[in-house]
């Protein structure tokens, strides 16, 4: 009578597979096949080294093929483990909002700066937007830094916002208030002293919008239509009536966008327009000075 084969394996084998799996993915297949090992089996890893012939259930094998079969075929490592780290913060994230990038850990930076001078000059905690908030990444981080400030995050996507609150309650950050809506919408009536987005500013058309970096993610979150500055016009035209005085209007956008942001904003009458580059060098964030005269009738 023939012994059925057994399905299970050794870690060194699985390994071994998911490495051959991501072999299309070039130099970084190892890399990644280590990590998603560790990750699906949920292992420290010191134990790729320690316990090489550990075994690997029938049920842990199948669920590491399956996602180096995912991984193979390019979808993001976060959407894997439906998490993703974003200033030293854990994410929950799915296919229904944007991986966080550390590019975007800029805005981050740049708000807290500008947020803790406005704090200090009026003696009073800043009002603060974030539009597309998404993941909530952006909000979240600030809120987890200045748990006094009042920080309002919203996106048009009701999935994303489910994700976002449900971050935020992980995280214990119940002060952040969620608001469905298209940018400006929900708070009409509002004004901050910082308005900060990373909105959707690749264009419909643009070859990156079909690779394996983008393809798995909202299309939505990515790109505004064949107009890749739309949003980022559509936010700057609308942000005077919703800005203080001394308030501060701080974007992300595409690196070689830089320019024609600039351009959108001193044709708005916004001031001191600087751009900042990335860790790569890129210039990647802009920000901006209310302007001196703006509506006094918030839209």
């Amino acid at each position: 009578m023939t012994t059925p084969a057994d399905p299970s394996c050794t870690l060194a084998d699985a390994l071994r597979d998911c490495r051959k799996t991501l072999a299309p993915l070039g130099e970084s297949a190892a890399t990644e096949a280590e990590w998603l090992v560790l990750r699906c089996l949920d292992l420290p890893r010191a134990t790729l080294l320690t316990e090489p012939l550990r075994r690997v259930g029938p049920d842990e094998r199948a669920r590491l093929q399956q996602w180096s079969a995912r991984r193979a075929r390019g979808e993001p490592l976060a959407y894997l483990t439906g998490e993703r780290e974003f200033w030293s913060l854990t994410l929950r994230v799915s296919p229904d909002v944007l991986v966080p990038r550390p590019e975007t850990e800029l805005l981050v930076e740049r708000a807290l700066q500008f947020g803790d001078a406005l704090e200090r000059r009026l003696g009073r905690v800043p009002n603060i937007v974030d539009l597309g908030t998404g993941s909530g990444a952006i909000a979240l981080a600030l809120a987890h830094e200045r748990p006094h400030w009042n920080i309002t995050a919203i996106d048009r996507s009701a999935a994303a916002l489910l994700i976002a609150q449900d971050n935020a309650a992980r995280l214990r950050l119940p002060q952040v208030r969620f608001l469905l809506g298209d940018w400006f919408a929900p708070v009409a009536a509002q004004r901050f002293d910082i308005v900060i987005s990373n909105p959707p500013y690749v264009a419909a058309d643009d070859p990156v919008m079909r690779g394996d970096s983008l393809r798995f993610e909202p299309s939505a979150a990515l790109t505004p239509g064949q107009d890749a500055l739309a949003a980022l016009r559509s936010i700057i035209a609308h942000a005077p009536r919703h800005l203080e005085a001394d308030g501060w209007l701080l974007l992300e956008h595409g690196h070689t966008q830089g320019p024609a942001v600039r351009a959108l904003l001193v044709s708005g009458g916004f001031g001191h327009v600087v751009s900042h580059p990335d860790l790569a060098g890129h210039e990647r964030l802009t920000q901006a000075a209310a302007p001196i005269t703006r509506s006094s009738h918030p839209e």
